[in-house]
């Protein structure tokens, strides 16, 4: 197979509120700061265009029809897939490594500012027999799943906590986080409590962003690019939809996608392989779970070492450096791509060699996805 790199990324946002730009405008300033970084045109030298969207969220029936103009891809080769943006780079990843394009461009953009109703898309999200009337928002959902995986695991909540004082302090140093901010942990541990055990504090809340990526075949992105980095293995998964049948206490759907990038990485050991890595963190207990479940530490270890300082930025294994959705915002579905943005110029910034991007759909859902990135 062609070898595929990530050769430029572009956004727009990051803001708890954007009214001085359409999301159009936003997926517009984004792609041309994508396109100007990698030196092409879009209108005759990108082959394909992935845009990740819902039209739920959106308010907007059949969002594709929106989607080409403001990136340059109109009458050109365009699909909306309804998945995170992480997602939606493994689609542009296995369009080129089969042949069939030399550069794909991958768009998701969120505007939760213009949500009026966001716990309703949560609600909406769920069987409306069997779930909804008894999870509602989703919140109920999340601290059964967050007790569930404490009991099991023996994790204190000061652990969790520890989550967010990490994040939100590492947040301080990036531009793009809008909920930064030094706090000890027995302030977050005062939050208010929305269902026991989650606190208010433990949720990231809602920003608006755009993320355009620019992806290449080997040989364009030699050209492109004197630094590209290159995605070494990929891998998705989703867990049972019906919420009964789930365990709990272990997020299943980020053990299936991290062992098929595992494999095509040939990583044998995950938690020596990395020298940084950028997961989901938009409810704070989830950071621990889908460490473990990535191999990156045991089972009911991952509290241990955040409490010992190992997942610091200065520490053993740097987990959100950026400080992950806890201080840039919950994006929905742009969540995957800001992580991968992270990631991107840290590995290009900072002279590391590898590091992992995981991204989760977020309530109600069960699907992750896993790319493995080196340069």
């Amino acid at each position: 197979m062609n070898k595929v790199a990530l050769v430029s990324m572009g956004y727009s946002g990051f803001s708890t509120v954007t009214p001085q730009l359409s999301f159009k405008e936003m997926m517009f300033e984004a792609a041309n700061m994508a396109y100007a970084q990698a030196g092409i045109e879009p209108r005759s030298e990108v082959d394909s265009f992935i845009c990740c969207e819902e039209d739920l969220l959106e308010g907007i029936s059949i969002t594709d029809e929106y989607m080409p103009d403001q990136l340059g891809g109109a009458q050109r080769a365009l699909c909306t897939i309804s998945q995170d943006g992480l997602n939606g780079v493994i689609q542009a990843y296995m369009q080129i490594a089969s042949g069939i394009a030399d550069i794909v461009v991958v768009e998701s953009h969120v505007k939760f500012s213009n949500v009026l109703s966001k716990r309703d898309l949560h609600s909406l999200a769920m069987d409306p027999y069997l779930e909804r009337p008894f999870l509602g928002d989703g919140a109920p959902l999340v601290a059964l799943e967050m007790r569930r995986y404490m009991h099991e695991n023996g994790v204190s909540e000061e652990s969790i906590a520890q989550v967010v004082v990490k994040n939100k302090t590492n947040g301080l140093k990036n531009p793009r986080s809008s909920y930064a901010a030094n706090l000890t942990v027995d302030e977050v541990m005062r939050s208010e409590e929305l269902w026991s055990p989650l606190k208010r504090s433990y949720v990231a809340q809602p920003a608006d962003a755009c993320v355009v990526a620019v992806l290449a075949s080997y040989s364009k992105a030699k050209s492109i690019s004197e630094q590209p980095v290159w995605i070494e293995g990929v891998g998705w998964f989703s867990e049972s939809s019906w919420i009964g049948l789930r365990d709990f206490s272990r997020a299943l759907y980020a053990e299936g996608a991290s062992k098929m990038a595992y494999k095509m990485a040939k990583i044998e050991n995950p938690s020596r392989a990395f020298d940084f890595v950028e997961v989901d963190d938009s409810i704070a207990f989830k950071e621990l779970q889908h460490l473990e479940a990535l191999g990156i530490y045991q089972k009911g270890k991952a509290a241990e070492a955040t409490l010992k300082g190992e997942t610091k930025e200065d520490g053993s294994m740097p987990v959100n450096p950026s400080g992950g959705s806890l201080s840039v915002g919950n994006l929905a579905e742009t969540s995957g791509l800001a992580r991968l943005l992270e990631a991107f110029e840290l590995l290009k910034k900072k002279g590391y060699s590898r590091a992992l991007v995981q991204s989760w759909r977020g309530v109600p859902t069960s699907t992750a996805s896993v790319v493995v990135l080196g340069v």
